[in-house]
């Protein structure tokens, strides 16, 4: 399963979701439904601008792990 680390990044970073928000052009409670892994996909110009604010890579916002036996694949 993909894990977004998305809070880590931006903890990292000391930048708020609203400030965040506000460079990627996302509303924060789409921002925030990502940033929870409550969302089921993720586009790349979205990914790409986030990217770009936190100046870092998509492998910085993403990982993959094993799927648990809870829901997983």
């Amino acid at each position: 399963m993909i894990r977004i680390k998305l809070d880590v990044v931006m903890a990292q970073r000391k930048i708020s979701l609203n400030r965040l928000s506000e460079l990627v052009g996302i509303t924060p409670a789409n921002l925030s439904i990502l940033k929870n892994e409550k969302g089921k996909a993720v586009r790349f110009s979205t990914l790409d601008a986030l990217c770009k604010a936190l100046d870092c890579q998509p492998g910085d916002l993403m990982e993959y792990r094993e799927a648990d036996n809870e829901g997983g694949l």
